[in-house]
């Protein structure tokens, strides 16, 4: 990972930094800037042993993110530029120099891009709808509302007062039941102690059950499984709950993630999750990772929501995000006779916080008949 961030780097010193017409010593200093912003991962594992939480300030944490992607964008559209001025060059079959105000633009612009981009993902997000019509649903579920969250990645970039804002937005949703899919952290529970204490003011009608996502499996997993229970967040770890309202039942089932066995831990069994279900009751199911969706439809299973892909986080890169999850990264697919819906997260990953067209959510569904 800091090969492939060093890359942008040297690409940004090389060809847009050496040729500007700057004092040497003006070089030196935005060139080793731009090289301890490259270093990013390394400075995040030398403060908490993990690439996955830089243990900084926020505000670190931000300026960080920021400076990174403009790295990323700048190296991009620079090496657009030496394609452009190539094509020139053969064109007119003579050296073509590129003006200091071209590469000063293009600097700007990809500072600008990334802060958008930075801003975007770490705001909290509004209350997305989506009505999903569900086969054999019992009257008395007619009109039920579930309001998802997913990736909240609790960390120094979404702190305590983020989670809390994210909490009292999602109590004020009107949802029937609150379910979290994973990936609730980046650190220790020494670490997040005091920043998920806010999800202990979650809340709703029918309670708040989730699944785990690959990264409580980077940190303590164990310990994590107990502290989010303290929280009095039911997890559903290859088992199931069943909703009742009168005669009529609702299932809603979670499963380990996929990453579960390289750490030791049970994988993912959805019919040990199925297990002793009521028979003829429509079935949600929990998945963090959307990859084994026709296997849930297979199981005869009628809605799933999952996270992981962070909804691609750039547009053009969801794409290269959606080869790598069987071809799902955001919304709603038809998966046989089943519905997936894949959120955007509601949070992200903190080293790599940016979103340009694919902001984050957190998701009210509102369940029908099928007519």
């Amino acid at each position: 990972m800091l090969l492939t961030f060093m890359l942008p780097g040297l690409i940004v010193i090389l060809n847009w930094l050496l040729p500007l017409a700057l004092p040497f010593g003006v070089k030196v200093a935005i060139g080793l800037g731009v090289m301890i912003v490259s270093y990013y991962y390394f400075w995040s594992r030398l403060s908490s042993g993990s690439v996955f939480a830089p243990e900084f300030p926020r505000l670190i944490v931000i300026l960080f993110n920021w400076l990174l992607a403009a790295v990323l964008f700048l190296a991009l559209f620079q090496l657009v530029l030496d394609v452009g001025v190539l094509g020139l060059d053969l064109v007119r079959w003579r050296l073509v120099s590129l003006p200091d105000t071209v590469r000063e633009v293009v600097a700007l612009f990809a500072l600008l891009l990334s802060a958008v981009g930075v801003m975007n993902a770490i705001k909290v997000p509004a209350v997305k709808d989506v009505r999903v019509t569900i086969a054999g649903l019992p009257p008395q579920f007619e009109g039920y509302r579930l309001l998802q969250l997913t990736d909240l990645h609790i960390s120094r970039l979404f702190p305590a007062s983020w989670a809390k804002a994210v909490v009292a937005r999602a109590n004020t949703a009107g949802a029937n039941l609150i379910v979290v899919t994973g990936d609730f952290i980046d650190g220790s529970v020494v670490m997040r102690q005091a920043d998920t204490a806010p999800l202990e003011a979650l809340h709703a009608p029918d309670g708040v059950l989730a699944v785990a996502g690959n990264h409580e499996y980077f940190f303590d997993y164990n310990d994590w499984m107990q502290r989010l229970s303290q929280l009095g967040i039911t997890m559903l770890l290859n088992t199931h709950t069943v909703l009742a309202r009168g005669e009529g039942k609702l299932v809603v089932a979670g499963v380990t993630d996929l990453s579960a066995s390289a750490h030791g831990q049970e994988g993912p069994d959805i019919t040990a999750a199925l297990q002793n279900s009521p028979a003829g009751a429509p079935v949600i199911l929990l998945d963090h990772q959307p990859r084994m969706a026709a296997t849930a439809a297979d199981h005869g299973v009628a809605l799933q929501l999952s996270g992981h892909t962070h909804g691609g986080m750039i547009v053009g890169l969801d794409r290269l995000v959606a080869r790598g999850n069987n071809g799902f990264v955001s919304g709603r697919y038809r998966v046989g006779g089943m519905t997936l819906y894949v959120s955007n997260g509601t949070g992200l990953w903190p080293g790599f916080a940016l979103r340009l067209g694919c902001p984050p959510e957190m998701t009210r569904f509102t369940l029908t008949a099928e007519t």
